[in-house]
């Protein structure tokens, strides 16, 4: 039986989210007042760190949108904690795409909470539960670039600019894969509802490799340089400058030596 105390637990946020949020706002202070002697560390900490908070917004979001539309079993199995440890595959949610930004600089797409989609009713709401992810990592992108978009830059040291540029890059390519129309992918969620019965069955077995495929395809010099053109175009538009990005990434890869930021 359920009561509404294990409701209550079900839902209350785990000390390993805060712990995350803590390691972020610590290092993001660090990064701001120049506090660290080394500031590709602080920069490297804080982005991780914000990237990981991100992930587990990603997936609360898709928990949240389930549980709202029927599938009462979220709670339960932990997605509303933000607890990236209550996650299906941990792996593949956290580890690999921190992996792939610190080896590539480019924002996997995770995903590893299990919906019980025989709950739901509806399209519309199957579409909107696939969505809920992706549209966090909008939402993040809008929120880091606002002093860019907003033109609230004077004060902002040069060192936390570049480290909310390379942040925000990171949550627009995880946008855009994650929106792809491809088996495995949010986007192939949101659209799935509204397919075949037929077509959906020739196509489910390609869905685990889905993500692979996209990736194979990025090594390609043409696919890459049109992804990230169309990376580069989004956060121009919100005013965000290819220097913005390269330094950002830059201070990141800290390991690679310190570099000598020049005043724009």
């Amino acid at each position: 039986m359920t009561t509404a105390t294990s409701r209550h637990s079900d839902r209350r946020i785990s000390p390993v989210f805060v712990g995350i949020v803590a390691v972020m706002a610590v290092t993001g202070w660090a990064t701001w007042t120049g506090f660290a002697e080394q500031p590709g560390v602080a920069v490297f900490l804080f982005v991780t760190a914000a990237w990981i908070v991100s992930l587990c917004l990603h997936e609360y979001a898709h928990a949240r949108t389930a549980l709202h539309s029927g599938d009462i079993t979220v709670g339960a199995k932990g997605y509303l904690t933000l607890n990236p440890l209550k996650y299906t595959h941990a792996l593949l949610s956290i580890v690999l795409p921190v992996l792939f930004v610190i080896l590539g600089g480019i924002g996997l797409p995770g995903g590893a909470v299990f919906i019980e989609r025989g709950r739901i009713q509806g399209r519309w709401k199957h579409s909107l539960i696939s969505a809920a992810g992706p549209l966090t990592n909008v939402l993040f992108a809008v929120v880091c670039t606002a002093p860019f978009w907003l033109d609230a830059l004077d004060g902002v040291p040069d060192t936390f600019r570049y480290a909310l540029a390379f942040l925000a890059l990171l949550q627009v390519t995880a946008a855009i894969l994650n929106f792809l129309p491809v088996p495995g992918l949010d986007g192939y969620g949101v659209i799935e509802p509204w397919l075949s019965y037929n077509i959906r069955r020739q196509v489910e077995p390609f869905a685990p490799f889905g993500l692979l495929a996209v990736f194979a395809l990025l090594w390609l010099p043409e696919v890459n340089g049109v992804f990230f053109d169309a990376v580069d175009a989004v956060l121009r538009a919100l005013g965000v400058s290819d220097w913005d990005t390269y330094w950002g990434q830059q201070l990141y890869r800290f390991w690679q030596g310190n570099p000598e930021i020049p005043a724009q």
